[in-house]
């Protein structure tokens, strides 16, 4: 019995990790949001024709997340959604707060074993194959938005705008972030 309780605890420390990643996730989309001077939320590149803008970006980020949350965890309440074009810089930070607050029940259900784990499935959307809710789900999840800060801090880098060391850098701090999260570990 000893190795079976040793493999469910290395288990619930690998879902442990992945959680408190997530939830540093948001705190690095906030991190930016903090540090971004207001002229590059709706500044375009120029000779650039479409493209989203930072502000559009963001929004991205926060309407895919409801997308997730509505097609696999439909029991929890999604935020409103956000218009690229209309949404303010703390409309948007408040919006990826919640949005970010649910992901984590979410995905604290679809990690959970046992009879009461509720999501079972991860929906990307229609246009997309349904997954079983677990690994691939956090590591999808994740490695959207991490795409999208890459390209926000890019494109106000591009615009003229660089953001701050603690802005930019900061989202590798992750031991700081760890600690602004008020996790008792440090990334492990």
């Amino acid at each position: 019995m000893a190795k079976r309780d040793d493999a469910d605890g290395r288990l619930a420390g690998i879902r442990d990790v992945l959680l408190e990643t997530y939830a540093v996730n948001d705190a690095m989309n906030q991190l930016i949001l903090g540090h971004l001077e207001a002229k590059a939320w709706r500044a375009k590149l120029p000779g650039m024709r479409g493209g989203r803008t930072i502000a559009a970006i963001f929004a991205h980020m926060h309407n895919c997340r409801l997308n997730w949350i509505r097609n696999s965890a439909p029991h929890l309440k999604c935020p409103a959604a956000l218009k690229p074009d209309k949404c303010t810089m703390k409309q948007t930070a408040t919006a990826l707060r919640k949005s970010g607050a649910q992901c984590l029940r979410m995905m604290t259900d679809a990690l959970a074993g046992g009879e009461k784990r509720r999501v079972k499935k991860y929906s990307r959307g229609s246009w997309s194959q349904d997954w079983p809710a677990g690994g691939a789900m956090f590591a999808y999840m994740f490695g959207h938005e991490a795409h999208h800060r890459g390209q926000i801090i890019m494109l106000a880098h591009q615009l003229g705008y660089r953001l701050p060391i603690e802005g930019a850098y900061g989202i590798w701090h992750w031991e700081k972030l760890w600690k602004r999260q008020g996790f008792s570990t440090r990334p492990r």
